[in-house]
């Protein structure tokens, strides 16, 4: 499982005031090139830009789920009332977004008033196991789990939790883990031989020169993942 998450800001253009129409053009690439799921991840963005955007990439996925053996998923970051209103895959939630489980039961009863589809995700990120636990019991369908290695959009978070506690929380809990945080084409297998079910990324798959080569050698590292060590305590 391959995951964009989405950064504006961080895309490489001459004129910020071109980034909505740079970051819709940056997910059709990915997902042109095969990309499992997108996270729209624009903090910043009000809500109508915002469910503008969410428009842009179900549009786009759409179009290019066809050409994969599976349909691509576009999530929401935080905003869940964008993420029932555009009908999308699913919302993302950070530690200090709504609380899982009211998340859930809002997600419920949208579905039940046949506003989103019973296949709607909820998803959380987490950064320790008691949090990961947490979020499992209390409805979350998989769980984002890092920083596994040092990157700076993450250092606010301490220091990197390493390979070996990703595989601890992989352990605990029953639900996907997606491993995030310094990922990059040469240690994507380690997340994956430590039990992550995927990977998330921005400047992975932001910064790609070829998107489609990119993808080509993550999947194969995710596919045929190298054993780790037995001993990989010293991975950060």
């Amino acid at each position: 499982m391959l995951c964009y998450v989405t950064d504006r800001h961080a895309l490489r253009i001459a004129n910020p005031a071109d980034s909505l129409g740079a970051l819709t053009q940056k997910i059709e690439e990915l997902m042109a090139a095969g990309i499992d799921w997108v996270q729209i991840r624009e903090k910043d963005l009000p809500a109508r830009e915002l469910s503008y955007v969410t428009r842009q990439a179900l549009r786009i996925a759409a179009k290019h789920s066809a050409e994969h053996s599976s349909a691509i998923r576009v999530l929401v970051n935080d905003r869940l009332d964008v993420a029932i209103s555009e009908q999308a895959d699913g919302v993302h939630l950070g530690e200090k977004s709504v609380p899982v489980a009211e998340a859930k039961r809002l997600i419920a009863s949208a579905i039940r008033k046949q506003i989103i589809r019973e296949s709607f995700l909820l998803g959380a990120s987490c950064h320790s196991i008691e949090a990961a636990q947490a979020a499992e019991r209390h409805g979350a369908d998989y769980i984002f789990f890092g920083p596994i290695f040092a990157t700076p959009s993450k250092a606010a978070f301490g220091k990197p939790q390493g390979l070996a506690c990703l595989g601890q929380v992989c352990r605990a809990v029953k639900r996907p883990v997606l491993a995030i945080g310094g990922i990059t084409v040469e240690n994507a297998d380690s997340c994956i031989a430590a039990g992550a079910t995927g990977i998330a990324a921005i400047r992975l798959f932001q910064d790609a020169t070829d998107p489609l080569l990119a993808m080509r050698r993550l999947r194969q590292a995710v596919t045929f993942p190298r054993q780790l060590p037995a001993d990989h305590k010293d991975d950060h």
